[in-house]
């Protein structure tokens, strides 16, 4: 088993598990070569091949931590350079107001869970137990019930998200959205 055996197998998923965990793209390429370091050092030392992937993501794991210490250890970032944490408090106003009326848009049912989940701020267990619903069924029925919401909003807006999955930008597909 060598590095060239394996490496062709594994990198794009390495790639896309620190993209997921890593804020910063430069980053996790720059973690996916240390990481591909560690696996060409390492490697012969790996005595079971079934053990292989656990040991690559492990390996993976353990970098980002090693990064995460060592980026908390340099002087706070100039507030300019987190763009991606800048929010537009406009444009959440906006869409904030869509909320309600969308919700209220969902069957009865998925609605009253919605608003007294996601609004007025009541734990999902606290709420199964107030209606009697099992609380793994409540749970599924909010997941399917915020999807119907998120749909609500994709078919009244076009979105733009930026590399944390936070709304950039947005534009109104038409001028009949009703409910908004």
């Amino acid at each position: 088993m060598t590095i060239e055996d394996i490496w062709p197998e594994y990198q794009a998923r390495l790639r896309a598990f620190l993209r997921s965990r890593v804020a910063n793209p430069e980053d996790a390429e720059d973690l996916l070569q240390e990481i591909s370091i560690k696996v060409f050092t390492g490697l012969p030392d790996l005595q079971d091949s079934a053990r292989l992937q656990p040991w690559l993501f492990q390996t993976a794991q353990r970098a980002i931590i090693d990064h995460y210490r060592k980026t908390g250890r340099r002087a706070p970032p100039h507030p300019d350079d987190l763009w991606y944490a800048k929010d537009d408090p406009e444009t959440r106003q906006e869409l904030e107001a869509c909320v309600a009326p969308f919700i209220q848009s969902l069957p009865p049912e998925t609605a009253e869970a919605l608003t007294a989940i996601d609004l007025q701020g009541m734990s999902q267990r606290d709420y199964a137990e107030a209606s009697g619903l099992p609380y793994s069924t409540l749970k599924s029925r909010v997941q399917k019930g915020r999807a119907e919401l998120r749909k609500a909003f994709e078919d009244c807006c076009h979105f733009s998200l930026d590399t944390r999955g936070g709304i950039a930008e947005y534009h109104p597909k038409s001028g009949d959205c009703g409910d908004c």
